[in-house]
């Protein structure tokens, strides 16, 4: 029961960490709309576009994709034969 926490509390910190970075790139791509010769700006968006993409992977590998685009690297929707919440998957 105590793992089962920790895993819970560990995803939970990856999903927040996922969210806090997801902000930055949203905010930094409406900023570089009205600024878009913002060579600082740009840096600092393609470092958030790179730790979004760690951390969705890292994410991916341990507890399966959150991106469909990520679910179906063989064309194929495997993401659907997983189980689901009701069945005992983890949603």
């Amino acid at each position: 029961m105590l793992q089962m926490r920790a895993n819970l509390a560990e995803k939970q910190k990856l999903l927040h960490w996922i969210d806090e970075v997801s902000f930055m790139v949203i905010d930094l791509t409406l900023y570089l709309d009205t600024h878009p010769d913002d060579d600082e700006a740009m840096d600092y968006f393609r470092h958030y576009i790179q730790l979004r993409k760690q951390a969705l992977k890292e994410y991916a590998s341990m507890y399966g994709p959150l991106l469909i685009d990520d679910a179906c690297p063989e064309e194929k929707f495997t993401w659907a034969l997983t189980k689901w919440p009701w069945e005992g998957g983890d949603c």
